[in-house]
């Protein structure tokens, strides 16, 4: 496993330019976003790297069918390349590392998590013409192929078992990238719904994903992995610095950033950031702005 560190500062200021420059733009580029967070955790990726990425995935996209047709015959053909050939897949282990967050590791290590994997299975597919969206189901990305929206039952119509008298075309079939794009039955939908939330499928959760809301997903999920380990503070704090930069982000993301240079020891500025939250909050819940306020004060007492 290789230990990945963000590059110089001179480096990740242009890093978060480049992001902040594409994040904003009329049509956000997912790989392209997907391909600079990896550039900011690991500071061996360098412009060429970046370009090798984007030209493999061209490369990928060349070698399916032209056009095979209906959105199964598209989920097969993506299976048999990305899944079969390629070897595209995901495992409990890859939980556990900060590689599998990121699109040129996953697409040298053919391993990743389920968004990443479906970001590998978006681009491929989007370039190649098919009808492609991602869908981000509770606790499992899986990616959408045909008519985009949701059913009256909210369950993939193509996903329904086939009869020989149902010669209705299928309009959408959902694949699950992380298990090399098996096809998903409306039950096996539901059933991963259920092992996240323990609540049924609500038809709203098969709408495509927005691109920035894949992206603001992607380093949550890379912020999940550092949180667990506390050394790694460095990746926390880059990590929150992109989420920052997207045009639509939860507030209490500032929080958060606060107080994570407070326990990196930046005590003053995690002092400043805090009191600067406390008064956005205070706009609307004086109390809890109070708290943050407090906050502040034992971060600069810390300075003594």
């Amino acid at each position: 496993m290789r230990s990945l560190h963000p590059p110089p500062p001179e480096r990740s200021a242009e890093l978060r330019r480049r992001f902040t420059e594409e994040a904003r733009s009329e049509r956000p580029d997912l790989a392209t976003l997907c391909l600079l967070i990896g550039a900011a955790a690991d500071g061996t990726l360098d412009e060429a790297g970046i370009d090798a990425a984007q030209i493999e995935l061209d490369a990928l996209a060349g070698r399916l069918p032209y056009r095979p047709g209906t959105p199964r015959a598209w989920a097969s053909a993506l299976r048999e390349l990305l899944g079969e050939r390629c070897g595209f897949h995901g495992t409990p282990g890859d939980y556990q590392r900060l590689e599998s967050s990121l699109l040129h590791e996953v697409l040298r290590r053919r391993r990743g998590l389920p968004i990443l994997l479906s970001v590998v299975w978006l681009e491929v597919a989007r370039r190649a013409g098919a009808p492609v969206y991602g869908v981000g189901l509770p606790g499992h990305f899986v990616v959408g192929l045909g008519e985009t929206g949701t059913t009256a039952d909210a369950r993939p119509a193509a996903a329904k078992p086939d009869t020989r008298d149902d010669v209705t075309p299928e309009r959408q079939v959902l694949v699950d990238p992380f298990d090399g794009g098996r096809v998903l039955t409306g039950d096996d939908t539901e059933l991963l719904v259920a092992g996240a939330t323990g609540a049924p499928l609500d038809p709203s959760m098969l709408a495509p994903a927005d691109p920035l809301d894949v992206v603001l997903r992607i380093l949550n999920n890379v912020r999940a992995w550092a949180e667990a380990r506390p050394e790694r503070s460095d990746v926390s704090l880059w990590a929150l610095d992109l989420s920052l930069l997207l045009p639509s982000r939860p507030a209490k993301l500032r929080y958060e950033r606060a107080r994570l240079l407070v326990r990196r020891g930046d005590f003053l500025d995690g002092a400043d950031e805090l009191e600067a939250y406390a008064e956005v909050v205070a706009a609307v819940d004086e109390p809890a702005a109070d708290r943050i306020r407090g906050e502040a004060r034992a971060a600069r007492a810390l300075l003594n």
